[in-house]
């Protein structure tokens, strides 16, 4: 297994624990775990986290285990690209108390599938499948119109930060 780990630094700030769960050697899209760590840290400081004592966990993985949490949680069928499970609000939470909000995983052989008809490239896609994630856990959702079209605008404003567009 391969972890990355961003604790913030001095300020107390975003804790970013990134592990690549996939199978040594079953899969040639490649997952650098420190810039996924540093995209995470990054989205949580733009929106407003970056003082708060928050961590958030980051897991790569493969297409059978992202498909047995679709399932068992998600009441999906088949390997889905990102799983979002938020745990504490940061503002149900009082200042100083460290927050935990949660898990993002991510399959990075259905984001390399989809790419090509959905973000473009492979890296664009793993962007905007970990800031969607991200956003997941801070209470963004896109099960009704109005919200979908506010989670895209957030989404959209995160990727162009780094020169990307989402479609």
């Amino acid at each position: 297994m391969n972890r990355g780990r961003d604790d913030g630094g001095a300020s107390g700030g975003p804790t970013v624990i990134v592990d690549d769960e996939r199978e040594p050697g079953g899969s040639d899209h490649a997952v650098d775990v420190d810039r996924w760590a540093a995209l995470v840290g990054d989205v949580l400081a733009d929106e407003g986290l970056s003082g708060r004592p928050v961590e958030v966990h980051l897991h790569f993985v493969d297409e059978s285990a992202i498909e047995d949490l679709n399932r068992q949680h998600m009441g999906g069928s088949g390997p889905t690209d990102v799983l979002a499970f938020p745990v504490d609000d940061p503002s149900m939470v009082p200042d100083g108390i460290p927050v935990l909000l949660g898990d993002v995983f991510v399959c990075p052989s259905v984001a390399a599938h989809q790419a090509p008809s959905h973000a473009g490239d492979y890296d664009s896609e793993m962007s905007l499948l970990v800031i969607h994630g991200v956003l997941h856990l801070l209470g963004h959702d896109h099960a009704e119109a109005a919200e979908a079209e506010a989670m895209q605008a957030r989404e959209r404003e995160h990727l162009a930060r780094y020169g990307m567009v989402r479609p």
